[in-house]
């Protein structure tokens, strides 16, 4: 009895010694074997013969072309016929259609083999033909699903960029039709995870999951281990606490809550926290709510040197106004190239609008002190209130950069902050203002203290974590630092109104 075969009612296919292959050619439908071609090529070994798919046009999809009449081919596209079968010239040949998912019509799936197919071949290829529409259909349905949630990503992207320049009203109309009440708040936190690059697609689907999509999350344009997730709850942060977790590998860095226009200075939080959780055994940290040196100006004061110093770009049209304060801003705090990819702009656009904003200033942002007093009054004029009443302001123009940072406050926190470089034997204080002079650029500042510019570089990265705050890279760490050094009396004054010299490719060289 061993030869002896029974037919499932249910499927058609019968059972015993000789039903083996649908068992394989079931395993074609497990997630780690749904390939056509692989289907295929099993098909033509299991009848012993050749198999191959064609499409519409009659080109061959998969296997080894078997000749087929065009004729008859054209029939089976169309419909015309659901299966065919032909002989001669020492051959055997069957067709079967083969639905395709749309916008394509149909395919065929030919078999030809030397022998004439008895009930078992005939069978094999007619499930085979089921079994190739299933795995066709799933493809394109996978195929779909990757194109829909590109296109989320990109719209993701999108919203962040006009959040990054301050357009939260365009922000909140593009975000409300997909993601209603996402961004119907004044305020948010942003976060950013680090990864490893091959591994961020599926961090961000899990930062989708960990927020159940209620916060804007996104695949950093800039860099390829960021993930970046901008959430108005307050959930989200413990959420993402856990998915770090459980990751190896991988950190968070989040922001104090900031308003939506100011999401690229919450930005540049997170990433600055980010350094600080490479270093803790959560291998997560939220960026300190520490003293910046703004709050201990004279608010009626600062307000008056901003509006100075910003003057001559108020002749400006609102919209370019806006455009260049926006660029200007990002651009000080990343280097031009990473702004460039946050804006969905090119590198020369983003060089081009901050060269204009040099010109309309009369200075040159190739000198570190020139970068972080411009720094100041960009984030002056976004972040403070209106004049706040009872505030005496003071006549306009008044109000010099050495007079905000000469009041007792400011200068108590520089020397506070300086000082904590003191007992290293290194004179890792004597070092980072020689860098800061040079621009940032290790070798001349080599050449200045007589050293390797390798040596300066460690000197820099060593102070640090000592002074809490990145410097190696651009950004508000680097330029609270040069207005300590600026309050203690260590670095000149940064001259506005002199000739440009010429503009980096990138903030800080070394």
């Amino acid at each position: 009895m061993a030869g002896r075969e029974e037919r499932d009612p249910r499927t058609g296919v019968t059972s015993g010694v000789e039903a083996d292959w649908a068992q394989e050619l079931l395993d074609h439908l497990r997630p780690t074997g749904r390939d056509v071609r692989r289907v295929v090529a099993w098909l033509a070994g299991s009848v012993r013969g050749t198999a191959s798919l064609r499409d519409e046009s009659g080109a061959v999809l998969a296997g080894t072309p078997v000749e087929v009449d065009e004729n008859l081919l054209a029939d089976l596209v169309t419909g015309r016929l659901a299966s065919a079968s032909w002989e001669g010239q020492g051959r055997h040949l069957r067709l079967v259609r083969v639905q395709r998912p749309h916008p394509a019509t149909a395919g065929v799936l030919a078999v030809s083999r030397p022998a004439p197919f008895d009930r078992r071949a005939s069978e094999i290829v007619l499930h085979t033909a089921q079994v190739v529409e299933l795995l066709l259909r799933a493809r394109e349905t996978a195929a779909a699903g990757r194109r829909l949630r590109r296109a989320a990503a990109d719209l993701r992207l999108a919203i962040l960029q006009l959040l990054m320049v301050e357009d939260t009203d365009s922000a909140r109309r593009v975000a409300a039709g997909l993601w209603p009440g996402l961004l119907d708040t004044d305020t948010a936190c942003v976060y950013v995870l680090e990864g490893g690059a091959e591994e961020r697609d599926r961090l961000a689907e899990e930062c989708l999951d960990a927020t159940r999509e209620q916060a804007l999350v996104v695949r950093c344009p800039a860099v390829d281990e960021h993930v970046i997730v901008v959430t108005p709850g307050e959930a989200a942060g413990a959420a993402l606490r856990s998915l770090v977790d459980g990751h190896p590998g991988t950190f968070l860095g989040g922001s104090v809550r900031q308003s939506l226009a100011r999401t690229a200075t919450a930005y540049g939080q997170a990433v600055s926290a980010l350094a600080v959780a490479r270093f803790r055994p959560d291998k997560a940290a939220v960026y300190a709510e520490r003293t910046h040196p703004e709050r201990l100006m004279d608010p009626a004061a600062l307000r008056d040197w901003t509006a100075r110093v910003l003057r001559p770009l108020d002749t400006l049209a609102h919209h370019t106004r806006a455009e260049l304060l926006s660029t200007t801003r990002l651009g000080l705090e990343f280097t031009a190239v990473s702004a460039a990819k946050v804006l969905g702009v090119s590198r020369n656009t983003v060089r081009a609008r901050m060269e204009r904003v040099e010109d309309l200033l009369n200075t040159d942002f190739s000198d570190l002190t020139v970068r972080a007093a411009a720094h100041l009054a960009l984030n002056t004029q976004v972040g403070l209130p209106e004049d706040p009443a009872g505030d005496t302001v003071p006549e306009p123009g008044s109000v010099r950069l050495v007079d905000l940072l000469a009041g007792p406050a400011v200068r108590a926190w520089a020397h506070d902050l300086l000082g904590r470089l003191d007992p290293d034997a290194r004179d890792l204080r004597r070092t980072l203002r020689t860098w800061i002079a040079a621009g940032g650029n290790a070798e001349r500042a080599a050449q200045a203290l007589g050293m390797h510019a390798q040596t300066v570089r460690e000197h820099v990265r060593s102070a640090e974590p000592v002074l809490e705050r990145r410097l190696l890279a651009a950004g508000s760490d680097l330029y609270e630092v040069v207005l300590a050094h600026l309050a203690v009396g260590d670095l000149e004054p940064p001259v506005l109104g002199r000739t440009k010299q010429g503009h980096p490719d990138s903030p800080v060289h070394g």
